[in-house]
């Protein structure tokens, strides 16, 4: 295949395609070829075990996924005896996503991740800080580079940030997270969502709200893709409703280095290896010789006209 090599934020990845958190576990290796991604994402661990939001904690419907799953964890200490080993059998780069309710949480469990095996922390910042009154970190630049700070300085690893495409203005989020020290940033997580029963009156998600992924989701994260590409200078994660090698090189045309697929995994569990053979395929066919070469293509040429 051709060079789909891609460095995001001091860690290489032989090719740009990979699993968002929370759509992949273990029992991918029975049905895929684990080998091939660009890297493992866990899903999202925590330091303290939690049990998880109230049933039901998922609703479909046509061109979409609403999701209020809540973070169920075993913990920081059962992720690192029982499945950190499982992941160091392939040379495969594993990204660990870490959630906190606290800055100092955050630090403290990024340094406890912080050991062989575990090549770079994805912080998810979507989470609620306790300490602001349940408000996400990452609606706010201020909380947003605090908690970037203090995993800086509690871990020497390569550091992505996932942020929430709920805040108002992502593009001050994404500079803060720059300014604090992010190697690379993951955009976005889900689209805060909410769905009624006409059947019993009721919510269909047990805590009334709940974050939307899909395909429906696209054209929303890829203008916040192509935003962010033009306010940080560092790599960009695309990650919203990815279902087809159209759908990557439309988020690399806008300015994304890698890209992250999540609901799509439910539907057709061979998804993230067809994109990779999608986007060698594409470029051959183009003459493209390195993959790299198409990232931000778009947003150059947007650039380039006159006002």
């Amino acid at each position: 295949m051709m060079d789909m090599r891609v460095n995001l934020g001091g860690i290489e990845l032989p090719n740009p395609v990979m699993p968002a958190s929370g759509t992949f576990g273990e029992g991918m290796a029975s049905v895929i070829d684990m080998g091939r991604l660009g890297a493992f994402v866990t899903k999202t661990i925590t330091e303290e075990e939690r049990l998880g939001n109230p049933l039901p904690r998922v609703a479909e419907f046509p061109g979409g996924m609403l999701n209020s799953i809540g973070i169920p964890s075993r913990g920081v200490e059962h992720f690192l005896h029982h499945h950190l080993p499982f992941y160091q059998q392939w040379d495969v780069p594993l990204v660990v996503s870490i959630s906190a309710s606290s800055v100092e949480n955050f630090g403290r469990l990024a340094e406890q991740v912080t050991r062989s095996g575990v090549a770079a922390i994805e912080a998810n910042i979507s989470c609620p800080n306790l300490e602001q009154d349940g408000k996400a970190f990452g609606m706010y630049p201020d909380t947003t580079m605090q908690v970037v700070k203090e995993i800086r300085s509690r871990s020497h690893l390569p550091l992505w940030v996932k942020l929430t495409p709920n805040a108002s203005d992502l593009t001050t989020i994404a500079y803060a997270a720059e300014e604090g020290g992010a190697g690379a940033l993951v955009v976005a997580n889900t689209i805060l969502a909410m769905s009624i029963n006409i059947h019993t009156f009721r919510p269909s998600l047990g805590s009334t709200m709940g974050g939307l992924s899909g395909p429906m989701v696209k054209p929303i994260i890829l203008r916040q893709v192509y935003q962010c590409a033009q306010c940080v200078n560092i790599p960009i994660i695309a990650c919203g409703g990815i279902t087809e090698t159209a759908d990557a090189i439309e988020y690399m045309l806008a300015g994304a280095s890698a890209l992250q697929v999540g609901t799509a995994n439910f539907l057709n569990t061979s998804t993230m290896s067809d994109i990779i053979f999608g986007l060698d395929k594409f470029c051959k066919n183009r003459g493209i010789q390195q993959l790299s070469d198409i990232i931000g293509a778009c947003r150059q040429y947007c650039e380039a006209q006159p006002d």
